[in-house]
C-alpha cells in the first residue's frame, strides 16, 4: 500500500463531511484507534487526517501499537518549558520519536479571533520540544515534526487585512496580506527555521473540499515526500526492526 494523492483528497473531503472514507482507510482507522479520537479532539473532523498520516507508518511496517492517535494511547511528549504537551499524532518505536504531528485549522467567518492563537500554539509546541531535544530528553534519533493546517477558503480569509499602527513598523512582507497569505508565510518560516521538518498548508471549504495549495513548498507532494524521506532514513538504520 502507498499513500496517494487521491487518499489525501478523499481525507480532506471527509474532513468536511462530504465523503465517506474508503474501506481501506476505515480499516487503518480501526487499527490505530482513530475511530474514537473525536471525543479527544473536541470534534471528529481531524480523525480522517490522523488516519491518513497513520497509513504512512503502517505501510512502512510500524506496528499499530507504535502509532498513537488517541489520548488513551498517550499523545503527550516531554517538553522543556513544561512537563509535557499533547500532540495530535505520535509515532514512537524502540524509544525513538519517529514523528509527531500537529493538526490545526482556522475557519470563518471571523478568522481574526483565532489567528494569533494558531500561530502561538504552533510556535510553542515546536520550541518546547526542540529545546527538550537539546536537553537530551529525546535519545537516539533527532525528533521529526510535521505541521498540517487547513484554512477555510472564503471571502474573509482571502481579503487583505490591515495591520494596526503599532509602536514600530512591521516587516513589509506582511503588508496588504490576507489570512491565507499570512499563514503561507508563517508555515514557510516554520520550516525554514527548522521548527518543523515539514508543513502542509491547504485552503478548502465545505462547498468545494478540493484542496487549494497556495505555496508549492507546502503542498501535499512536498509534505508526503518529507514523511517518506524520514521513513527511508530510519529504515536504513534498521527502524522498525
Amino acid at each position: 500500500m502507498t499513500v496517494t494523492r487521491q487518499d489525501f483528497e478523499d481525507a480532506l473531503a471527509a474532513y468536511w463531511g462530504a465523503r465517506q472514507l474508503q474501506s481501506e482507510q476505515s480499516a487503518i482507522r480501526d487499527a490505530v484507534g482513530a475511530g474514537t479520537a473525536g471525543s479527544v479532539r473536541g470534534g471528529k473532523h481531524f480523525d480522517v487526517i490522523a488516519t491518513l498520516l497513520a497509513k504512512f507508518f503502517l505501510d512502512a511496517g510500524y506496528p499499530p501499537a507504535s502509532i498513537r492517535v488517541t489520548k488513551s494511547q498517550g499523545l503527550e511528549l516531554p517538553g522543556y518549558y513544561r512537563p509535557q504537551k499533547q500532540w495530535d499524532v505520535v509515532v514512537v518505536h524502540g524509544g525513538v520519536l519517529v514523528a509527531a504531528f500537529e493538526l490545526k485549522a482556522l475557519g470563518g467567518p471571523s478568522y481574526g479571533n483565532n489567528y494569533n492563537n494558531r500561530v502561538e500554539e504552533a510556535l510553542g509546541s515546536a520550541v518546547d520540544l526542540r529545546r527538550a531535544a537539546l536537553a537530551e530528553m529525546y535519545p537516539k534519533e533527532k525528533p521529526w515534526l510535521g505541521y498540517f493546517f487547513i484554512m477555510e477558503d472564503g471571502p474573509g480569509s482571502r481579503r487583505p487585512v490591515r495591520a494596526a499602527d503599532g509602536a514600530l513598523p512591521i516587516d513589509g512582507i506582511w503588508r496588504d496580506t490576507s489570512y491565507q497569505d499570512r499563514f503561507g508565510i508563517f508555515c514557510q518560516r516554520l520550516v525554514t527555521e527548522q521548527l518543523y521538518d515539514a508543513a502542509c498548508y491547504v485552503t478548502s471549504s465545505p462547498e468545494d473540499p478540493k484542496p487549494i495549495e497556495l505555496v508549492e513548498s507546502l503542498d501535499w507532494r512536498h509534505f508526503s515526500a518529507a514523511i517518506n524521506a524520514r521513513l527511508t532514513y530510519l529504515k536504513d538504520l534498521g527502524i522498525p526492526g
